[in-house]
């Protein structure tokens, strides 16, 4: 003689059902599957999975073992060829240098744009500037003039000296 299995219904996914459902459970907690209605009702039961076999198992995690060692493969690729051409555009730079300093006798200045005209050449100095509006009295700079920062009122004498000697920069007035 076999036992029919019965499964138990399960409050929490009980909420979520229309009514129209409702007049399906007869008030008894267990179905059996030889229920009339045992179709309409078993997504609201509690029905075990069935467990895997070891073969199952064992072919899940041999894909995912194939897929984490193609994407480590396609990583290390990924890496190696930013490596290798972030290698070569830093020596054809420093190549392109030293073929520089061959032709002209001087390595380029990096901090200094030129430019050529009809009347000679002329170097421009890169600079940033911080403003507060148009009001200025000077401004603060640190001893290449790269850095400006524009300041509404002249700083006390007791504060430029503290930010000259402990963080070298230099007040220059403007009027």
């Amino acid at each position: 003689m076999t036992e029919k299995i019965g499964y138990k219904l399960n409050p929490n996914k009980l909420k979520g059902a229309p009514q129209s459902i409702l007049p399906y459970f007869v008030g008894a907690f267990y179905y059996t599957e030889d229920f009339e209605y045992f179709d309409v009702i078993k997504d609201y039961l509690e029905i075990p999975e069935k467990p895997k076999t070891l073969e199952e198992i064992s072919q899940e995690l041999d894909e995912k073992f194939e897929k984490l060692i193609e994407r480590t493969k396609n990583s290390f690729y990924k890496s190696k060829y930013i490596a290798e051409t972030l290698y070569d555009t830093k020596f054809n730079r420093i190549i392109e240098n030293f073929e520089y300093a061959k032709e002209h006798g001087q390595f380029l200045q990096k901090s200094i744009l030129t430019y050529s005209t009809s009347l000679g050449t002329n170097n421009i100095a890169s600079s940033f500037i911080i403003k507060q509006g148009n009001k200025h009295e000077g401004y603060y700079t640190i001893g290449n003039g790269y850095l400006r920062f524009y300041m509404p009122d002249k700083p006390n004498a007791i504060t430029r000296w503290f930010m000259k000697n402990c963080l070298s920069f230099i007040w220059v007035d403007e009027k």
